[in-house]
């Protein structure tokens, strides 16, 4: 019989005790893998969602601070700036009074163009956005999620500026699992003129678009130099700091989960080692006769934490695996579920791999080591002493 042997019928006596075992680690190994696919998965979705060359400009108080809509037309003519266009929150929603169904914006209709070419929206729907006061553009995850068509009529409610828009959809914002819905921010202003409230004055936030990565830091300081000693002083910065900024509060809750994650880790080592010991100690008799037949220490020891760390090993391996599954599912189904859209970035790489599976081997050697140093160094007589 070789040692491969002995640490296999030693894992199959008690079934149930080595597969409940199996099944802590293994769950522990997936939970951490699916959180270290988390940075990487923020990464990858600030950098599908910005540009390098797109910035935004805020009130330096805050972004519920508004900025005075003339702004929009000053930074257009900063040296190094393509396109600027002002955008305030519209706050639309379709089916449920009160209730912000979907992201909508009021946006320069001549602008959006100039300040989105990546988005790819076809020119015939822009220039439709330019030409009727009424039209929108939707993005593809709502025009599926509502089953809506280019043409279609529909009316939104905001109870941000307490109007209600008839508005046709003229063209799709075509970038995946988008909601996004920019109405025209004439036809908000002119109906707020209609209620006898005054015109649309300020902008929420300015989105601009530098002419080349090279101007991007020079525009970024002559946006805030120009608006430095005036009511409204401004903070600009890059499309991705702005969504990171968002981002951030997950970043916290993401070390919190890890450490949770962690302490879960440390309690499967504890189970292990009652596991282990309770294992060795059952077959007390068993490990004073194999010392009897001239087992040495050292062979005895690796023998003994081979049983753990196999089973570790095992269960890494099947922690990986349902973790790579989970991340593949959710792959699929982002493409079919525009909620799922983010999730659809978090994904188990190599890296993540050898990390679940280093844990697993961690577990494995710090659970078995103790159990297994104290029996392998326990004499024949002292062992025999416990069982009689």
């Amino acid at each position: 019989m070789t040692a491969f042997d002995l640490v296999r019928a030693n894992l199959g006596r008690n079934r149930l005790r080595t597969a409940l075992t199996a099944g802590a680690v293994a769950l522990a190994t997936l939970l951490v893998c699916l959180l270290l696919t988390m940075p990487a998965g923020l990464d990858r979705l600030l950098a599908r969602a910005a540009s390098n060359t797109r910035l935004s400009v805020v009130n330096q108080a805050g972004l519920v601070y508004s900025l005075p809509y003339s702004l929009a037309r000053r930074i257009r003519g900063l040296p190094g700036v393509a396109d600027a266009m002002a955008v305030v929150w519209f706050g639309g929603s379709f089916e449920e009074a009160g209730r912000i169904s979907f992201p909508s914006f009021a946006v320069e209709a001549d602008r959006v163009g100039g300040v989105y070419p990546d988005y790819a929206i076809a020119e015939n729907a822009l220039n439709d956005f330019r030409r009727y006061r009424d039209g929108t553009l939707v993005g593809s995850a709502t025009l599926e999620q509502y089953g809506w068509k280019i043409g279609q009529r529909i009316t939104l409610r905001s109870n941000v500026w307490n109007v209600a828009l008839d508005l046709r959809i003229v063209g799709e914002i075509p970038r995946e699992g988008n909601p996004v819905v920019w109405v025209q921010r004439e036809y908000l202003d002119q109906a707020m003129q209609a209620q006898g409230r005054g015109g649309l004055g300020t902008a929420g936030l300015i989105w601009v678009r530098a002419a080349t990565p090279a101007d991007v830091r020079p525009v970024l300081e002559a946006i805030d130099d120009l608006t430095r000693r005036t009511d409204s002083p401004t903070t600009a910065q890059t499309e991705t700091n702005f969504y990171a900024s968002f981002l951030g509060s997950l970043e916290g809750l993401l070390d919190v989960l890890l450490a949770v994650t962690l302490l879960v880790a440390v309690c499967i080592v504890f189970i292990a080692a009652n596991t282990a010991s309770l294992s060795i100690r059952e077959r007390a008799a068993e490990i004073a006769l194999l010392k009897a037949l001239g087992f040495g220490r050292a062979r005895l020891f690796a023998l003994l934490l081979a049983e753990t760390l196999v089973l570790a090993v095992l269960a890494g391996f099947a922690g990986v695996a349902l973790a790579f599954s989970v991340s593949t599912v959710l792959q699929e189904t982002a493409g079919r579920v525009p909620q799922l859209g983010p999730l659809g970035g978090f994904r188990v790489d190599a890296g993540v791999v050898l990390q679940g599976l280093a844990l697993a081997v961690g577990v494995g050697v710090v659970a078995g080591v103790v159990p297994a140093w104290g029996a392998a160094r326990r004499s024949v007589a002292d062992a025999l002493r416990e069982v009689f």
